[in-house]
């Protein structure tokens, strides 16, 4: 039998329970420390009845650029998203809303969120990239009006690499 010297470059990701519970079933996962100069990347389904938090994913910044793609997967009308997904930029939170299979470009530290999905009409997939080696993340909390940070489970929204 020959030897396998590619397997190591293989992955298969099991969802988490509370993945599933929110109706975002992970896909794939890869980062650095799963193989040495991977950046991360995230990939994972939106299904209708998907759970979000109150203030979806609070404004935050990350230290390398990030690429966001939201993908329709209806085959006659691949352009349709098939959900209605808001997501604000900068400090000022400048308001946009996509309704379309969309990529979003944001710069390193470049303040984004709320990222909150407003409906789902069929399933989507969401592939997120940081451009770097690891996830980091640093919140924006403040940008939030105080009503809404006292609703947000902020356990769930950490800081990391900062």
């Amino acid at each position: 039998m020959a030897e396998i010297k590619y397997g190591k470059y293989f992955f298969n990701y099991e969802p988490k329970p509370e993945e599933i519970k929110l109706g975002r079933t992970g896909i794939a996962r890869l980062d650095n420390t799963s193989v040495e100069g991977s950046f991360f990347y995230w990939v994972h389904w939106n299904l209708p009845g998907s759970v979000t938090p109150p203030a979806g994913h609070p404004p935050h910044i990350h230290r390398d650029a990030e690429i966001l793609m939201l993908i329709g997967t209806n085959p006659d009308e691949p352009t349709d998203l098939g959900a209605e997904v808001e997501l604000f930029m900068g400090p000022e939170m400048e308001r946009h809303v996509m309704t379309k299979s969309t990529v979003v470009f944001i710069p390193p530290n470049f303040i984004h969120c709320p990222y909150i999905i407003k409906r789902i009409d069929r399933p989507w997939i969401f592939v997120e990239v940081n451009q770097g080696p690891v996830h980091t993340e640093k919140s924006f909390r403040q940008l939030l009006p105080i009503e809404t940070r006292e609703k947000i489970d902020w356990s769930r929204w950490q800081d990391e690499g900062y």
